[in-house]
Order: structure tokens, then sequence, then C-alpha cells
């Protein structure tokens, strides 16, 4: 028998498949996924790899075909579907199947496992009374403190035991050798979850909930694996309805995965689902201890966990009876891998579900164009929730425009509608969330007088402000000189936005002196329960305003909160990227449905330059189809995704002249593949950060109505770089339909 063979190095020439004999003492021992030691290139090197398959005959020469020497110690075994789904993730995104292989790997290496001590008594009570004479007659009181505490509880914690008898190791150990105590090892397993909730009594569901549990579960029943989008606008119950799905999965002798979008979300949706599934319950994100993280898979592979929570990585669970992986808040970037291969969770979930027979249920208040274009086009099933659970009214919204405040005299970032309205929740002692909207900030250029942006002449997306005074766009690699005048109203108000969190906490505190305030964002959340706490401590009602980034506004349900400010809406609806309307009325939808979710009712109030833009109109009316109509319009005439499929290609290098001939052959190569003009092709250009640590890049973009034409044209381009040695000094990614311009 042989075994195919990947060589962890991730290096394209050596991206291919190795054939090794296996040897009589490994037969029947390796499995698909196994990690092994083997002799490799022409000093027969010892280098570890992984098993992806085997054969009954030589590919070639039997004599020169080298043994497996060895199973890797400490190392993890990927279980054959997931290597199934690594081929898939290394054709479809790129980079080298080691890099598939290593992304599917949950845990990389076993830990030492976590054990508890205890000392039992070996002896009946009447010999232990007779040894404890013994003791006290010859004067040895540690022994006879021991004995005599296991008289009164034959068994008892190690650890305790030795701290509060201050009992050495010496001591346990002769009365061991004597027969009259034995020491027992107990494996622990690492809890990551800190606090846990008593059982949830059954939930009472809406018809419309109702109405979505049940048709999931007439197909679940017949057989009918497929994926669903449930649409509901927010507070309308989709955890519940997730939770009703799972229970039902896993009542089947199936398990779950639920996806969510970052980490901050973890503490809120695990303490319901405890509620609910109790310890068959587990998280898995890159805050947890290796340990932590390393004791989920045994306890997975113990049969213990059916149900696995966190961010992208919990996608790779490998459990044996995959039922259904639920993605919430679906349209979130961060379920896009920044590595390679830069795979997407969606499309990856969907790949894995249909590997392995199980349903996909994708929800969001605000789906992604491409989720419902996938609806619209019959790929995926839609499923509504119209109302919130609780029949409560979505909060009531204005929206203020920026741009009359600076005229009245106003130059705070707090508008006098929304001081207003705090003044007015912390009379009434009611919570407020005010949410600044970071993203794109540093990139664009804009007037606080008229709202005017710079913008690209040719894609239609702002340009970015960069050094030297020049403004240039990152998908063409246009340029001009940088204004210091509005070139529509005159002003001299333009440029980037300055504020971030810590000002407007320095801000609000001194405007409400007696308001209690909280700040959640990168650099308060930096330790392992940083979120955790924060996000507690405004539930406990033990401050008045919580002030965030975008971690605020995903997901979290906090009743008492009736009132949210938003404060630069504008940031995300000019940023260097053709998503920027969508980011911006996801934002803004998912902020202000965090008003008024208990009993009373709620107000947002949306701080923008630019007012009449349908983002910001469509988010005041929590209207996303409309929103989505006014936006394929506009994908539609520029040819952006969904309408149309991007290939992104990423290129670095020490040698700047080298790079942009590299840049320019690779444009001419990708003219040369399309013959019949298919495909459009932009740049190559710079990226908004073109050089980091004296390594240049360059970006060049491709546009198709195909996606597996563009895929084809990667694989092309793939082996074209293999065999051209000019780009050996280079590092070439490629990335489909990116979440980031470069």
């Amino acid at each position: 028998m042989y075994a195919d063979i990947i060589i962890d190095i991730t290096h394209e020439k050596l991206d291919k498949v190795f054939q090794y004999s296996i040897p009589s003492e490994l037969e029947g021992v390796l499995q698909i996924g196994m990690e092994v030691v083997v002799p490799f290139g022409k000093g027969n090197k010892e280098t570890r790899g992984y098993v992806t398959g085997f054969s009954d005959k030589a590919g070639y020469d039997e004599t020169k075909i080298k043994p497996v020497l060895r199973t890797a110690k400490d190392s993890m075994a990927i279980e054959a579907k997931l290597v199934a789904l690594a081929a898939w993730m290394k054709e479809h995104y790129g980079g080298t199947m080691i890099q598939a292989l290593k992304t599917v790997i949950p845990i990389k290496k076993q830990e030492r496992a976590k054990e508890k001590k205890s000392i039992r008594l070996l002896l009946r009570e009447e010999e232990g009374k007779r040894q404890l004479d013994i003791f006290l007659h010859k004067n040895q009181k540690a022994r006879a403190r021991l004995l005599a505490a296991l008289l009164d509880e034959p068994r008892q914690e190690y650890d305790l035991v030795t701290k509060k008898l201050n009992v050495t190791r010496s001591v346990v150990r002769s009365l061991e050798e004597m027969g009259v105590i034995t020491l027992e090892t107990e494996k622990v397993f690492r809890s990551p979850i800190s606090q846990k909730g008593g059982r949830r009594q059954t939930a009472e569901y809406t018809q419309e909930q109702r109405h979505v549990i049940d048709v999931f579960w007439e197909d679940y029943n017949r057989g009918i694996r497929k994926t669903y989008l449930l649409y509901g606008v927010t507070g309308s119950g989709k955890t519940e309805v997730y939770m009703e799905m799972i229970g039902r999965v896993l009542e089947k002798g199936y398990q779950a995965i639920v996806l969510i979008p970052e980490i901050a979300l973890t503490y809120q949706t695990v303490m319901r689902f405890y509620g609910r599934f109790g310890d068959r319950v587990s998280i898995l994100n890159s805050r947890m201890s290796q340990g932590e993280r390393y004791d989920q898979m045994e306890l997975v592979k113990a049969g213990k966990v059916d149900v696995m929570i966190g961010p992208r990585s919990a996608l790779f669970t490998p459990f044996p009876r995959l039922g259904l992986i639920v993605i919430d808040e679906e349209h979130e970037t961060t379920y896009k891998s920044g590595q390679v291969p830069r795979f997407h969770a969606r499309e990856t979930a969907i790949e894995r579900a249909g590997i392995e027979g199980a349903s996909v249920v994708l929800g969001s208040a605000t789906p992604s164009l491409e989720a419902f274009y996938a609806c619209a086009c019959g790929r995926f099933q839609l499923l509504r929730l119209r109302n919130r659970a609780g029949m409560q009214k979505l909060p009531t919204v204005y929206v203020v425009d920026m741009r009359k405040e600076i005229k009245a005299g106003n130059r705070s970032i707090i508008s006098d509608r929304l001081r207003t309205l705090i003044e007015a929740r912390l009379e009434k002692k009611e919570q407020i969330m005010l949410f600044l909207n970071r993203r794109g900030y540093a990139g664009f250029v804009s007037c606080r007088a008229c709202g005017y942006v710079v913008k690209c002449p040719h894609c239609d997306v702002s340009l970015s402000a960069h050094r030297g005074g020049k403004l240039v766009c990152h998908y063409c690699g246009h340029e001009e000189p940088q204004v210091s005048r509005c070139p529509s109203c005159g002003s001299t108000y333009i440029g980037g936005f300055k504020a971030g969190t810590q000002q407007i906490e320095e801000l609000v505190m001194r405007q409400f002196p007696g308001a209690r305030v909280l700040r959640m964002d990168m650099d308060t959340t930096r330790t392992k329960d940083g979120h955790e706490k924060i996000l507690e401590a405004f539930a406990s009602e033990e401050a008045d305003i919580l002030i965030g980034t975008q971690m605020i506004v995903k997901g979290h349900d906090f009743p008492n909160v009736t009132l949210v400010g938003i404060l630069a809406a504008d940031m995300s609806l000019y940023s260097n990227d053709y998503r920027a309307g969508e980011r911006t009325f996801q934002l803004l939808t998912q902020a202000a449905g965090r008003a008024g979710r208990g009993k009373s009712g709620g107000e947002v109030v949306i701080q923008t330059y630019s007012p009449e833009h349908y983002s910001i109109e469509m988010a005041a009316l929590q209207d996303y189809e409309g929103f989505y109509e006014a936006e394929m319009a506009y994908r539609r005439l520029m040819g952006y995704p969904p309408v149309e499929q991007l290939l992104a290609i990423l290129m670095t290098g020490e040698q700047e002249e080298l790079l942009e001939t590299a840049a320019k052959y690779l444009k001419e190569f990708a003219l040369r593949i399309d013959r019949n003009r298919r495909l459009k092709i932009i740049g190559p250009a710079s990226p908004y950060v073109a050089k980091v640590s004296d390594v240049y890049r360059r970006v060049l973009y491709l546009k198709g109505g195909d996606h597996e034409m563009l895929i084809r044209v990667k694989n092309h381009m793939e082996q074209y770089i293999e065999i051209n040695k000019g780009f050996d000094t280079m590092r070439i990614q490629f990335d489909f339909n990116p979440m980031d311009v470069f």
C-alpha cells in the first residue's frame, strides 16, 4: 500500500501529492488526515506531511519511493471530510493545499490534559482509628492530620488537603506506600464558559416564528437539505428560531454549528444557548487558551458536545454527524478570512453542508446582497419574520443634517436633538448607546459644510488621502492633488475625520457629568474576558451610556436601551469600496435595532452630512427591500458583485520596479487567457498602503459574469506563476469578491 502525502511546506512548487510506501508496522494505522513524518528531498530531511489518500499501485518507479517513517507525535488528525473541504477551498480560493489543510484544523497539536488529583482512604473506620492512635503516639503530626481529615471525609481533593492541612508531598507518598491511602487522578476538561445560566422554559413562538420552523422541519424530515435565508427585522426572535431548529436536529441524533461574527457576541449568545441545551454547548474562539481549545475538541470526539458556537474557525469543528450550520448576522464582513486561503464562511459552510448532508440557515435583519440575490435566483429559500417577537414597534428614527448644525453654530459632534434626548433618558434612568461609525474614516476627504466627498471620476468610489498631498483611487490608480477648499461650496471645512471613541467619552463625561459611562472598543477589550465584563456591566445597568464602535451594535439585546445615537454615519458611506452603501445601511439599521427592545419605545438619532443618500434614507425607514433595489441598480450599472464576480490579485515584493513589471506581465497574461474579452481588467494599482516594512504592494482586479471562469483564470495564473522564476521573490494572493479593497 502507498500513501498520498501533502508536504508541510508552503511553497507553490511543492503544492502537489507525493507518494510514500507504508511500512508493515503502520499498515492499518494510517488514516486520511493523519500527520506523519517522512524523508523529503535529496538529503532525506525528516519533514511533516498529511495523508490525503491511499493507493495499492505505485505512481512511478517503486525503487525510488521512500517509506513513511512514523506518525507525528502530539498532532491532531483531520477528519477525512474536512480534507475534502480543504481541497475545495484550495480550488476556489487559491493558495496551497497545506494552507487549506491548516485552515480546517481547529487545533494544531495535542495539549497536556488538565488533571484533578484526589486522595482516598483505603482503611475501614476501625483500622483507620487504630492507625491514627499509632501516628499520635509516635508524634507524627502531619500524618495524623491527614488521616483524621480522611476519617471525617474518606475522599478529598489533593490540592485542598495539602494546602489546608499543610501536608507535604512526602507525607502523602509515605501513607500511600503504607497502604493507608491511594492517589486517584481524574481528567478535567477546561471550560471556556465562566458563567452558566439556569434552564430556560420552553419558548412561546409567534405565528411567524412557528411557520418558519415548520417549513424548515418539514423539509428536514423529508430528507431535503438546502440553504435558507432567515430575513427578520431586528428583535424578531431569530435566535429563538435557531434554537428550536437546533433542538429538533439534536433529537434526531445530529450536531449543529452556530457561527457568530465576532467574539463580542459570544457572551450573550452562549448564555441563551446554554439555558436551552446545558453542557451540550461549547464555544471556540481565538481568545481561548490552547488548552481550552484542545479540550473542546476532545469533548466533541467524546460525544459530549452537540452544539459549537464561535466565529469563523468554529465552522471546522469535526462533528461526525453534522446536521445543521447556522450563520447569524450572515452579512458581516468578519466571515471573510484575511489569510490565505481567503475563504468566505458562508460559501464554505454551504460546501461543507453539501459534503456532510446538512442544512444551512443564514440569518440577518440586513442580509448581504449576495444572499438576497441568491434567493431571487432560486439558490436559497427565503424565510421572513416581519415583526418583533414581542410585537414592539420599531424605533422612531430622526435624521439630523450636521451641515445645518454647523450653520447654526454647533460645532460639537453631538447634535442639539441628541443632547436633549440624552438628558431626557438620564432623568428616566433609561440607557443610551452611542455608536461611532469609524469604518473607513481614515481614507476619504469630505466637506463638513456641504457634505461633498472627493470621488474617483472612473470608479464611483471615494479617493483616499495619501502622504505627499495626493488623493488616490485604490481600484484604477487615478490620482489628483489634495484640496484645501471644497470644490462644491468653497468652504475650508474639508478634510478627514479625527474623532475617536476616547474623545467622545471625554466629551460625554464633560457634558453629562452625572452619567455613568462605559467605552467598548479595541483598547478596552484587549483582555481575554474584556467583552464579557463590559457587556455584563451594561446589562446589569451599572452604566447609563455605552460608547463604542461596530462591536456594540451587532446582535446585543439590552431591554432598557431606549435611545441610540449614531455619530458620523457618513464614515462608512464614502470609504473607498464599492460595498460602502451596503455596509452603511447595514450598520445604521443594526444600530437602530438596539433601541426599544423592551417595554418602552425606542428612538434613534442618525447624524449625517448626506441625509439625501439612499442608504441613509432607507436605514431611517428600516426598509431593506427599498435599499436592495436602489443598491442593485448601482451594482448592475458598475458591474460589481453579486451581478458580476470580482477577483483581486494582491502582489507584494521588495523590489518596486520588478513588482511593476510582474504586475504588467500578469495583466497581459490575463488578456491572453480572455480571448473572447469576457473579462474587464482593472489596474494594476497601488493599495491604500502601498508599502509596509519595505515591502511594496500592487493589486489587479478582474471582473466577469461567471465565477467558474474566474476560477479557471486563477488556476492558469497559478501555473504561469509557478513556471516563471521572475515571480519567485514575490508573494501573490487571490481573493474572490473581496470584502475590503486592498
